[in-house]
């Protein structure tokens, strides 16, 4: 087997067209498997040089990085053999199968990475807030049993000093309550209006 034809990163910018601190930036981006010679520099062979002339076809259509990182990891969205009788060819030489099924998938996947997100920081909230009601509702029942151990002589303005604390506790126990089923409301309202759900 003959020994595959290597370029250096330089060398391999000027083919692309793109600055060695883009490719670099690239690598990590999209996730780009670049191999190393044993001194750890970056080499490229056809197969990488092939990959980035494929984002740079793609970034040329107008495809955003999210939507680039996406086709690269469903390659069903792309193809790549121009030679098919049923396709025709574009300048670039990527044709689309089935375009809008296509975008109609992606549109589906990032609809629903975007209401995964959504709940989850709604979870956030309400599991936050919870636990600050926990919270209270425990400091809560600590007054209560050191109001209960007090004697009854104990100087009013003591006694009056513990049951506004209390006072407050309760109303900041209310408030949360309100605000979580605020949070339930508005995530329901939200995700409804989004998702038409």
């Amino acid at each position: 087997m003959l020994d595959e034809k290597t370029y250096t990163i330089t060398e391999a910018a000027s083919i692309t067209g793109y600055e060695p601190h883009v490719l670099r930036y690239y690598e990590k981006e999209f996730n780009l498997n670049i191999p190393r010679n044993k001194a750890n520099h970056r080499y490229y062979t056809y197969k990488e040089i092939e990959q980035l002339q494929y984002i740079k076809q793609l970034q040329n259509k107008g495809f955003t990085n999210t939507q680039i990182k996406l086709i690269l990891n469903s390659p069903e969205y792309i193809l790549h053999d121009t030679s098919k009788q049923d396709t025709a060819a574009t300048k670039t030489g990527i044709v689309p199968i089935n375009t809008s099924k296509a975008m109609e998938k992606m549109f589906y996947d990032l609809k629903n990475e975007f209401k995964e997100e959504i709940q989850r920081q709604m979870e956030y909230y309400q599991k936050s807030n919870l636990a600050a009601l926990n919270k209270l509702v425990e400091e809560i029942k600590l007054l209560i049993q050191e109001t209960k151990k007090r004697d009854k002589d104990i100087e009013l303005c003591e006694n009056a000093k513990l049951r506004m604390q209390l006072k407050q506790r309760t109303y900041e126990v209310v408030e949360l309550k309100d605000q979580i089923r605020k949070l339930k409301e508005n995530k329901k309202s939200f995700l409804a209006k989004i998702f038409g759900k």
